[in-house]
This record gives structure tokens, C-alpha cells and sequence, in this order.
């Protein structure tokens, strides 16, 4: 099993980013809390996904939800939003048992995209580039026989920034190298500001592990972000927050982000992580991850666990080479 229990905050910097805002905001007044309210609508956009199931009934009623989390590797091109999927993770929250989980997909993992047979078999993080977020989504519904329930999208521009008005964040490198510019010392504490920060998360190829240890590094980073609790006052502006919803979208409005705040906090407690286990083959030209149906099976049956579903295989869009 790829996964391990750890119990601190949440380690998806923007989720927590926002329920920090929602935690504190009332604080702040309410002429500024409807401020923020504003700034976070505007970066609310319906893609036109049937949804699985009656989110604001699961919602309402307490019961385990799914986002999607990616990350575009459009640096600050505000709403353009062009480019691929440089991250995808599946995050389930259950108030009921009190634990997160996370699960992360390899950008090269090998797929069918639904509704694109002239571009398949193609890399996971192609899907949103051929179809926007409704595709990237449906992908990986599809990819694991799961309920995708909301999606969070936020460009590397956004990160920069979100990690800059934080005041920069303290990271000590698993291994030494060099990427853009910067060296980074294995085992030696460093404060990274936004532009470091990133590239030590984006740094790929020269990893041994490829980009399972580029995935790590990411979640080091957002790790490192979460315990500067001592910005959030800094987070908590609404300037700031008007310019990062230029770099954001979600299909979550403020109240129902408001929601999970008061009510699903408890999910703090406990935080599974687990990720996609492929292997490296060449397909038209391309080197690609292909995941094996068990493995598919067993991550699909990690998400719905934490989901409170019913066992169902798993889905049927990967690539088979035989």
C-alpha cells in the first residue's frame, strides 16, 4: 500500500488557504468579509459536469466529499488558463471518520480520454489541455470509477503568489541539486521565496524517483506553507485575495466553502495519502505510466472508502499495451 497516516492540517495549500480566510474573515468585519466573499465568487466557474450525485444534499448533511486538485503549468497568465495539468490530486474529506485522504495522479499516467479517440492513448495531464477542466475531470472519473464532487484549478502564478505574501516558507530539500538557477542542498533548512519554492517543487527529471519524488516535494512545500500560521493575518487581505482569484477557479461558491470550514474541520485529525503506481513504457514516441487494473482497483478502492461507497470496480479507460 503507497500510503501513509500523518495528523496535522490539511496539505493542499489553496483548500487550506481558503479555510483559513473563512475561519478568520468574520473577524475582520463585515464590510471586508463581503470583500472577500466577492473576490472568492469571481473565481467560481461552473464546467458543465453532470454531477454524480447531489452535492449540496451531501453537503447539508454532513457527508463525505471529493475535490479535485490541479495545478496548470501556465505560470501568470491570469485566466487564460492554457497549458497542462502539472498536478492532479484526488482529495476526499469524511467528517464522520475524521481523516483526508489524498490521492495523487502522474501527470504521465496513461489514458483513453472520453470524447477525444484522436488523441488517445495520451499522457493524464493532456486531458485538460484538448478539453478544459470538464475533460480533466470526467478523465478521471472515468480513469476510477469515482465521483469527482468539486475541482479546484490554480496556476503556478497563483502559487508564486500565495507562497510570497506568506513571507516565503522553510523547506529542507530531500536531496542536493540544481534547477533554474538555484542550488538546493540536501538536508540543509532553506526559506524559499514563491519563484524558489516552485522550482524546487517542479524540478523532475534528475529526481531518482522521476515525478513520484517531484509529487513529494510539492507536498513538502505546501506542508511548509500550512505552518506559517503566523501569516495568516498576511493571507487574510483582500487586495491579496482579489489578485489571486485571477489565478484560481473552482466550481465551489463561498458559502459552500464557508461550509466546509464549520463543518468538516474534524478532517484535520487524520490524513491518508497514497499515489499511482505505473511503469515507465514508450508509446508513440512518448514515455508514459501505465497503471495496472490492480493497482487502479486499489486506489479506487482507497477514494470510496473514505467516501463511505459501496465497493465497484474500478473504471476502464486506461492504456493496455497487450
Amino acid at each position: 500500500m503507497h500510503k501513509k497516516k500523518k495528523k496535522h492540517l490539511l496539505r493542499n495549500s489553496f483548500i487550506a488557504l481558503f479555510l483559513m480566510m473563512f475561519i478568520g474573515g468574520v473577524a475582520y468585519g463585515t464590510t471586508t468579509y463581503r470583500g472577500i466573499k466577492n473576490s472568492v465568487n469571481s473565481s467560481f466557474k461552473p464546467v458543465g459536469v453532470k454531477k454524480d450525485r447531489d452535492v449540496n444534499s451531501q453537503l447539508k448533511k454532513k457527508k463525505p466529499i471529493s475535490i479535485l486538485l490541479m495545478g496548470t503549468d501556465t505560470g501568470a497568465l491570469g485566466r487564460d488558463y492554457q497549458g497542462r495539468t502539472d498536478s492532479m490530486m484526488i482529495l476526499t474529506l469524511n467528517p464522520n471518520t475524521n481523516k483526508t485522504t489524498i490521492t495523487s495522479i502522474p501527470r504521465d499516467t496513461a489514458v483513453k480520454i472520453p470524447g477525444y479517440p484522436e488523441e488517445s492513448p495520451a499522457k493524464i495531464n493532456a486531458a485538460y489541455s484538448v478539453g478544459q477542466t470538464k475533460t480533466a475531470i470526467t478523465t478521471v472519473q472515468k480513469l476510477l470509477n469515482i465521483p469527482i464532487d468539486f475541482y479546484v484549478l490554480i496556476n503556478m502564478g497563483g502559487m508564486e503568489k500565495v507562497i510570497n505574501q506568506a513571507g516565503g516558507v522553510d523547506v529542507t530539500p530531500t536531496f542536493t541539486f540544481e534547477y533554474e538557477g538555484y542550488r538546493f542542498a540536501g538536508g540543509m533548512n532553506e526559506h524559499m521565496d514563491g519563484k524558489e519554492a516552485l522550482a524546487y517543487s517542479r524540478m523532475r527529471y534528475d529526481d531518482p524517483d522521476g515525478d513520484y519524488g517531484r509529487q513529494k516535494r510539492q507536498r513538502q512545500v505546501f506542508t511548509a506553507l500550512l505552518k506559517k500560521s503566523s501569516s495568516i493575518q498576511s493571507l487574510l487581505n483582500q487586495q491579496f485575495i482579489k489578485s489571486l482569484s485571477n489565478h484560481t477557479q473552482t466550481d465551489l461558491t463561498f458559502d459552500e466553502l464557508t461550509t466546509l470550514a464549520k463543518d468538516y474541520r474534524s478532517v484535520r485529525d487524520q490524513t491518508e495519502e497514497t499515489h499511482l503506481q505505473g511503469q515507465g513504457v514508450q508509446i508513440n514516441k512518448q514515455s508514459m505510466e501505465v497503471v495496472k487494473k490492480d493497482e487502479l482497483q486499489r486506489a479506487t478502492d482507497f477514494i470510496r472508502k473514505n467516501l463511505d461507497l459501496d465497493h465497484e470496480t474500478t473504471g476502464n479507460i486506461q492504456y493496455d499495451p497487450k
